[in-house]
């Protein structure tokens, strides 16, 4: 019947507790709830997302979480009901031990809105201990002689329920010496005292025999026992004195052990043993007794152990003096320790992220943190603060809770990641500091496009290049990472006389190489103007363009161009005017030519490659200009062959060659006078040497005409032999190699002249000239052509040819096939025959 009165009354008890939990609701999110103690494992508390105005299922969704610090999880969050229930048994004595009111505060995180919303549970006593009494058994010694109403103390009993499930009252067994006297002290403690009622007599009775009985207000009610023995003593008239009913000391929590906290004193006037007093301590708490050390002989009160003040503020112990004849007094020891800043601030950081985009704005959350010191006053005061050199500040939000947020625009370009410490300092002397470190890693986004080392590059590539060379690399740089720095090149659209200009260059959009698609023509074009564009692979991308100027290098591949004089598309040659007056250094023509490369390559000179009379004429190396080099005489002939070369200065050099041909007269009427027809003779005397020149011209036509058939009947048999010999032998043995041919298995020598023969009807004017053999179809080196002279056939070796004919007579002979030696004894003999 008690077992079922006492579970109504629990629950009526979790009831009343559980509604005034409801009720109990703080306008700054402070939330309230009761429970009682020694609850099984998943009792409800309190329906904490109905008090944060949420539905059950968004407990989880949003990150709503318990943060507790220092103790054991108690409490646990039921996603499914959104109820706060109790993780465990939750022993309230253990939790608070003597403190009438137990709260328990912890805070819930809603992690996504970083809201701290502070619980405070209430932990309801129940009657779950009974009073007990240190001792075992309880001594007392007591004078027969003892006088009626003396007292004496008995031990205190000791319940860790508190209110009405606490110690409420004693009760001594039923005798008739002893009464019990219960006094109130001055924290409200109930003293148990026994009071002599009647005399003692130790001849009838030594020892008494009694049981103290301590009892609860609990339901049911709890109670403990202790016996007592009470020892009847012969005759001890004095009872020791102290020389304080109240010793009061105030210590520091940083006293090390074996440090003396005070001496106390009790004397007693009686002599011998009866008047030697011993100490002890009476009454002492489990706690106490493993701090303090009382020194019995002495009365001397030592550290034995280490104080904490944020463990126990206060001390109360009772030292008890005795002397030998077992006379006893008390006397109290109040003992207050003081606090010193001995606890550094704790930093936890509660919810954390390890990196942040670089285009956040200010005031982005980084971490949250909580701070606490266990000191208290000026020791527990905490500041935190971060240094002011970087982008971020803190924010106090709830109690002790601090947001690190940023504080100014970050940039990853410059500053990759930060080392955050954040100093917790408190007020103490002197403070104490604790520091953190939050690594924070600065995410990139695209906010650089690709930048060029230079506003504009140039670029230079030889003409005649090969198709697929590489011309040139442009680098651009991005600092952004990863994609956002990836860059990828490419050639603005554009177009080079009316051609796409991806028929002439390409880029490798990765390296930025450019590459010729083409071989360039110096003089097509000498110069492209591009743009490049580089753009990164970010969302979006961003680009930047740069020019490009690539200039053509001019090579050495055109031969030098003869303008003046232009060659003759008739067949004819031009002839330039030299007066026979003329002076050393007289200009005679000047010849123009050009090269269409440039630079070194166009840079022309001009040279006297052969002239028919050498050391007659100069020619300007640098001009082009053909001077006399000396008089013009008589004897000079009246047509100069001049060839002129014209060559360039590039690498390899190129040129060319152009022939002049120089009239040597004083005007162009001479030439027509001393080129053209011839007049009649004036005087009949000068027809016998007309009809001498016509016989003399007829007899050399005649010889002329026998000499030439007796040169082929000799090379048809010769010709003959050659094929009679080649039969029988196979080919020729008196003829050097060189100077054969091979054309099909036929072996011909090869050795032709052709002459050229000028007759005039002024002797002064008339020559024989051996022009240049025909290299193509002879042998003969053109060394031994170049020493060859013209010969010149004086005034008086022909006196009467001047008017025959108005013309230069000229006889060409054939390609003859007698050696060089026959046709000059042959020519030799003309002349002379003339």
């Amino acid at each position: 019947m008690a077992n079922q009165l006492w579970r109504l009354n629990r629950s009526g008890v979790v009831l009343l507790c559980v509604f005034l939990g409801i009720l109990r609701e703080s306008r700054t999110r402070q939330i309230r709830y009761s429970v009682p103690e020694e609850t099984d494992k998943g009792f409800f508390v309190g329906n904490i997302s109905k008090d944060l105005g949420l539905e059950p299922r968004e407990l989880a969704e949003r990150g709503v979480r318990i943060i507790s610090r220092g103790r054991t999880q108690l409490f646990a969050l039921s996603p499914r009901s959104g109820s706060l229930i109790t993780a465990g048994r939750i022993d309230r004595e253990e939790l608070c031990e003597a403190v009438s009111a137990c709260l328990l505060n912890m805070e819930i995180l809603v992690e996504d809105t970083l809201k701290i919303y502070g619980v405070e549970v209430e932990i309801m006593d129940i009657n779950d201990n009974a009073p007990s009494f240190r001792e075992e058994e309880v001594e007392i010694k007591v004078s027969e002689h003892a006088a009626l109403g003396l007292r004496f103390p008995l031990p205190n009993a000791k319940d860790p329920d508190v209110g009405m499930n606490s110690l409420q009252s004693y009760q001594l067994s039923p005798n008739s010496y002893f009464s019990l006297h219960v006094g109130g002290g001055s924290d409200g403690a109930k003293n148990p005292e026994l009071v002599l009622e009647e005399a003692l007599d130790r001849e009838k009775e030594t020892v008494h025999f009694l049981r103290l009985t301590a009892l609860d207000g609990g339901y049911p009610i709890r109670k403990g026992v202790v016996p007592i023995r009470i020892v009847v003593l012969d005759v001890n008239d004095h009872i020791p004195k102290f020389t304080q009913s109240v010793y009061r000391v105030s210590v520091p929590e940083n006293l090390s052990s074996g440090t003396r906290v005070l001496f106390v004193n009790a004397t007693d006037p009686d002599e011998g043993v009866n008047g030697e007093v011993t100490y002890s301590f009476r009454n002492v708490e489990n706690k106490a007794s493993e701090i303090f050390q009382l020194d019995s002989q002495t009365g001397e009160v030592l550290i034995r152990g280490s104080l904490d003040y944020e463990k126990y503020k206060f001390y109360e112990v009772e030292i008890q003096g005795q002397d030998g004849g077992g006379l006893l007094t008390t006397a109290r020891l109040l003992i207050t320790v003081a606090d010193v800043n001995d606890n550094a601030p704790e930093i936890t950081i509660t919810s954390s992220t390890n990196s942040v985009l670089e285009n956040s704005p200010p005031g982005a959350v980084i971490a949250l943190l909580n701070v606490q010191d266990q000191d208290s006053k000026e020791n527990g005061l905490v500041s935190c603060f971060v240094p002011k050199n970087l982008p971020f500040k803190l924010e106090k939000t709830y109690g002790n809770y601090y947001k690190l947020v940023t504080n100014s625009p970050l940039d990853r370009e410059q500053v990759q990641s930060y080392n955050v410490t954040v100093t917790a300092t408190d007020q103490g002397s002197p403070p104490l500091s604790t520091e953190t470190h939050i690594l924070l890693n600065v995410a990139d986004a695209n906010d650089n496009p690709p930048a060029f080392l230079h506003s504009t590059y140039s670029a230079f590539i030889p003409e005649n290049n090969p198709r697929g060379s590489s011309i040139f690399s442009v680098t651009a740089h991005d600092p952004d990472s990863k994609e956002n720095a990836r860059v990828i090149y490419s050639l603005a659209e554009d177009s080079i006389q009316g051609v796409p200009l991806s028929s002439y260059i390409s880029i490798n959009s990765d390296t930025g190489v450019l590459y010729a698609m083409c071989s360039f023509d110096y003089e097509q074009f000498r110069d492209l103007q591009l743009w490049v564009t580089a753009h990164d692979s970010g969302d979006p991308p961003l680009s930047s363009n740069v020019s490009l100027s690539l200039c053509v290098l001019d090579q050495n591949d055109n031969i030098p161009e003869i303008l003046y004089p232009a060659l003759p598309t008739d067949g004819s040659t031009g002839v330039e005017l030299a007066p026979r007056s003329a002076e050393p250094g007289y200009l005679v023509t000047k010849v123009v030519a050009v090269d269409r490369d440039s630079g070194q390559n166009a840079w022309l000179s001009y040279r006297l490659l052969k002239a028919s009379e050498p050391g007659l004429f100069v020619v300007g190396v640098h001009t082009g200009e053909v001077r006399t080099a000396r008089v013009l005489q008589d004897r000079d002939a009246l047509k100069q062959s001049l060839v002129i070369g014209v060559q360039d200065r590039g690498e390899p050099p190129l040129s060319a060659t152009v022939t002049l041909t120089v009239a040597v007269a004083d005007s162009i009427p001479d030439i027509l006078a001393d080129l053209g027809s011839q007049e009649s003779p004036a005087n009949p005397d000068n027809s016998g040497l007309t009809l001498y020149l016509v016989v003399a011209v007829t007899a050399v036509s005649c010889v002329f005409l026998a000499f030439v058939i007796v040169l082929l009947a000799l090379r048809l048999r010769r010709w003959h032999t050659s094929r009679l010999l080649q039969s029988s032998t196979g080919g020729l043995t008196s003829v050097p190699g060189t100077h054969f041919l091979g054309v099909d298995g036929v072996q011909a020598f090869l050795h032709t002249y052709s002459h050229e023969v000028s007759l005039t009807a002024d002797s002064r004017k008339s020559h024989l000239i051996f022009p240049q053999p025909n290299y193509a179809d002879t042998l003969i080196s053109q060394e031994s052509y170049e020493k060859s002279e013209p010969l010149l056939i004086s005034e008086d070796s022909a006196p009467g040819l001047g008017k025959s004919d108005p013309m230069n007579n000229q006889v060409r002979f054939p390609n003859q096939p007698s050696a060089a030696v026959s046709a000059q004894s042959f020519s030799l003999f003309c002349f002379f025959l003339i």
